[in-house]
C-alpha cells in the first residue's frame, strides 16, 4: 500500500473543497436572484471562489496522491452543477442567449449521464489539458458576465471561446470512451 504524502486530516482537504463548492451553489443562486439580472460582485466572487476551489482540489488530490472515488465523482459533478446553474440563471435574466443554455446543459448532461456507464466499462477518466482549459475559460467568462453590466460584449466572446473548448473536449472524451469501451 502506498504511503500518503500528507497526514490523514489534510488528505480530506480536496474532498472538503468539493463539498464547499456544492454548498456554495444555493448561496450563489440567492445572490444572482437578488441581483435580478444586474451586475453582482457578490455572486461573481462566490462563483470565482468555486472556480478556484475546482482548480485547487484536483491539484491537491493529485499532488498529495489522495484521489478518492468520491472525488472522482463529486468533483466533476460539482463543476457541472455550478456552471450549469450559472448558465441557466444568466439565460433566465437575458444575459446569455438560448444556444448557450442548450449547448452547455446538453454537453454536461451527456457527460454526467455517460460517466457512470464509462466507469462501469473500465474507462479511467483522466483530466485533459483541453478539458481543464475549457473549464477555466468558462468559469472566468461567467464570473465576468456576473460582474459586468448587461449588454457588455467582451465576456460573451470569452464565454463562446469556453463553449468551443468545452465542446471540443467533450467530443475528444466521447471518442476516447467509445474506443475504450468497444474493446
Amino acid at each position: 500500500m502506498a504511503t500518503r504524502a500528507v497526514p490523514a486530516p489534510l488528505a480530506q482537504l480536496p474532498n472538503a473543497l468539493t463539498i464547499l463548492r456544492l454548498a456554495l451553489i444555493p448561496v450563489f443562486v440567492v445572490l444572482v436572484v437578488d441581483a435580478g439580472g444586474d451586475a453582482s460582485w457578490p455572486a461573481g466572487i462566490v462563483f470565482g471562489v468555486a472556480g478556484i476551489t475546482d482548480q485547487v482540489d484536483g491539484w491537491l488530490a493529485r499532488r498529495w496522491e489522495v484521489e478518492s472515488e468520491f472525488g472522482k465523482f463529486a468533483d466533476p459533478l460539482a463543476d457541472r452543477l455550478m456552471i450549469d446553474i450559472a448558465v441557466i440563471l444568466l439565460f433566465a435574466y437575458d444575459r446569455l442567449p438560448w444556444p448557450a443554455l442548450v449547448l452547455i446543459v446538453i454537453r454536461d448532461g451527456l457527460l454526467v449521464l455517460g460517466t457512470p456507464f464509462a466507469l462501469r466499462r473500465g474507462y479511467d477518466f483522466s483530466v485533459s489539458f483541453l478539458g481543464k482549459a475549457a473549464t477555466w475559460v468558462l468559469y472566468a467568462s461567467i464570473a465576468f458576465l456576473l460582474v459586468t453590466d448587461p449588454g457588455t460584449d467582451w465576456p460573451l466572446w470569452l464565454f463562446w471561446s469556453g463553449v468551443a473548448l468545452a465542446s471540443l473536449a467533450g467530443i475528444l472524451y466521447g471518442v476516447a470512451v467509445w474506443r475504450a469501451v468497444r474493446r
